[in-house]
């Protein structure tokens, strides 16, 4: 295998490779991690109370949340919000300043630093890979630094894993962004990892390129591996995520998507006829499920329900029976968009006053 020269990789760094972090510890010793696909039970992440300043400047404060085994995890959070600052920290690359956790069954210490980095991997934003080598030499290179016993048929599991075994011999410098994030996840999954950490995966990407990275994940995902993905694409969070976070800072929420919006915003229909109703006060007022109303455009009505389920059908008959020509009768739906933007636009009106 060709030796890499410095500088082919700008940032080359794998946790469960490079022992000699913030945290501590000799060369890591291969350790026996979690079969993916494995049924396991509590969590693979446990963080109580964690905090992480640089000086006199707050990277998070007091954070504590739990991943269950096999689950998709989502942190969300503006730049600087402390997104990356947590992975590094939970990758053992950084020592918190406070607060306990535990990563993959582990206490998170300087002294199982090195074990801890044999059951997870971190795929950073750029995947910081040595260009001049080959895919394949490029697993083998990091296989080496594993010390992997079997590494071959790991090389070409996580081949397999990413569909690039047709490009194994390519070099890597040849390889569009989107593939070059293909070769970082099947560096990421060589260790078979009980905790995948991915930093922002499909940053820079095109839509198909996003799409694939997606589709890898949840492959990942259905072999049981837990993710902890942090991302800017609210739209990415909504379709992968089990559950999110968001992080300004401090903890703001968490939860599934649904259950952010319900917590959030109140229940909404909207109401969309031909022509206004003449007096919508008596079309509305005193419906079951309908709380109150108020107009919106020509023709449009937004109405504060208590249950869906009721007032739907309840409002479709008053309508009817007003002789109004119905157009559109839905519930509001809110993105996670809308959930992150509420919360982040609550911070900066706060910092202001």
């Amino acid at each position: 295998m060709t030796v890499p020269r410095q500088g082919d990789a700008l940032d080359a760094v794998v946790v469960g490779v490079h022992p000699e972090s913030a945290m501590g510890g000799s060369r890591t010793e291969t350790a026996e991690t979690p079969a993916q696909g494995e049924a396991k039970s509590g969590s693979a992440l446990i963080v109580n109370k964690l905090t992480k300043r640089f000086g006199d400047r707050v990277a998070f404060d007091d954070v504590s949340f739990e991943v269950g085994y096999g689950e998709v995890f989502g942190f969300l959070g503006p730049n600087g919000a402390g997104k990356t600052t947590m992975v590094r920290t939970l990758g053992t690359l950084l020592a918190p300043t406070s607060g306990s956790a535990t990563v993959a069954g582990m206490p998170l210490s300087a002294a199982v630093g090195p074990q801890i980095r044999a059951r997870i991997s971190i795929m950073p934003e750029s995947p910081g890979l040595y260009l001049r080598l080959t895919v394949a030499e490029n697993l083998e290179c990091f296989a080496d630094l594993y010390e992997l016993r079997d590494a071959p048929e790991r090389i070409a599991a996580a081949l397999r894993a990413v569909n690039l075994v047709d490009r194994a011999n390519d070099p890597c410098r040849s390889l569009s962004k989107g593939l070059r994030q293909r070769v970082g996840l099947a560096r990421a999954l060589l260790n078979d990892p009980a905790v995948l950490f991915l930093d922002e995966p499909t940053s820079g990407l095109d839509p198909v390129a996003a799409r694939e990275v997606h589709d890898l994940i949840d492959e990942q995902r259905k072999s049981g591996v837990t993710i902890f993905l942090t991302t800017h694409r609210l739209e990415e969070a909504e379709r992968l995520c089990d559950r999110v976070a968001i992080l300004n800072t401090t903890l703001r929420l968490i939860g599934r998507p649904d259950e952010l919006r319900k917590q959030l915003f109140t229940r909404t229909l909207d109401v969309r006829i031909r022509a206004p109703l003449d007096n919508a006060d008596r079309v509305f007022a005193g419906l079951p499920g309908v709380e109150s109303w108020e107009p919106g455009e020509l023709g449009v009505y937004v109405l504060t329900i208590s249950d869906p389920s009721i007032a739907t059908p309840e409002v479709a008959r008053a309508l009817v029976a007003a002789g109004a020509d119905l157009l559109f009768l839905g519930e509001s739906r809110h993105s996670l968009e809308d959930v992150y933007l509420e919360l982040i636009n609550e911070d900066v009106e706060a910092n202001a006053r």
